[in-house]
């Protein structure tokens, strides 16, 4: 029995520390490459960034992204958190990340949920630092020759918490909402669709995106054998936490990017930048 509760308190032990070096410390880079050969375009993608700093400034964030020599970089909501009033921090990471590529950035739940007024603050920081925010709104680029369709797709609040703060009987976000709010999928050009929550990968694609990229879950914040634990809405064990989820069955060639993000406590979970090739 003595054994036992010895290898039970160092497997806590072990865990905590990890928890701390992977929550306080470590950053990783993942890669992915989405096409075939040939020209691709290099997309680096960040969310959930939260109160969480990496060094000075987040010098090692962006000298991260720098190194990747992105073509253009997307932020995937919750750069902070609902409790912060002061943007100084959120507003010199997006101005560094400008000099690098241009940026397009859309809102999570917590500056949803921002107080009163500061939404509006953070917009106007953003604005400062040369990001484009998207607000059910897009983009027409051309990046190598080629057309990017970039959409933003802010949903109700409802679908993260309800009027009492509660998390029984959510919304859910449909493929017509999706249209109703950032219009008809185009014709012609490749349709990126930025859009923090991937617990409705399915609507994206029936709405006709080509690749979401999503954040919001934190990689389900403890992972075990490559499968997340939890999601914000208390979920067990949610369906898209990290990782490229092929949509092809809804639409051909569809995928939804999801990304473990930056802050946040986490386990057996680090923080990551991904590098797409598209």
């Amino acid at each position: 029995m003595k054994i036992f509760l010895i290898i039970a308190a160092a497997a806590v032990i072990i865990s905590a520390a990890e928890c701390v070096y992977e929550s306080f410390f470590l950053l990783t880079v993942r890669r992915e490459r989405l096409s075939g050969s040939g020209s691709t375009i290099k997309t680096a993608h960040i969310s959930d960034l939260h109160k969480r700093r990496f060094g000075e400034g987040n010098i090692r964030l962006t000298d991260r992204i720098r190194e990747g020599s992105p073509d253009v970089i997307f932020i995937t909501g919750d750069l902070v958190s609902r409790t912060e009033t002061d943007f100084t921090a959120a507003e010199q990471l997006m101005r560094e990340l400008c000099r690098i590529a241009p940026v397009y950035m859309i809102f999570g739940n917590h500056e949803q949920s921002l107080p009163p007024g500061y939404a509006e603050r953070l917009e106007n920081a953003a604005q400062r630092a040369g990001v484009t925010l998207l607000h059910n709104s897009h983009r027409v680029v051309d990046i190598r020759g080629r057309e990017l369709y970039i959409c933003g797709f802010d949903p109700d609040y409802s679908v993260y918490k309800t009027d009492e703060g509660g998390y029984s009987g959510l919304s859910v976000i449909t493929a017509e909402d999706i249209a109703g709010a950032v219009g008809e999928r185009p014709e012609s050009g490749t349709v990126l669709l930025l859009a923090h929550n991937p617990l409705f990968a399915e609507e994206y694609a029936r709405w006709g995106a080509d690749m979401t990229f999503c954040g919001h879950v934190h990689g389900g914040v403890v992972r075990l054998f490559g499968v997340g634990l939890l999601s914000p809405e208390r979920r067990l064990f949610p369906r898209y936490t990290k990782g490229v989820y092929d949509m092809g069955h809804i639409r051909p060639g569809s995928r939804v990017l999801v990304s473990a993000g930056l802050g946040k406590l986490r386990l057996f979970d680090p923080a990551e930048v991904v590098f797409y090739d598209i």
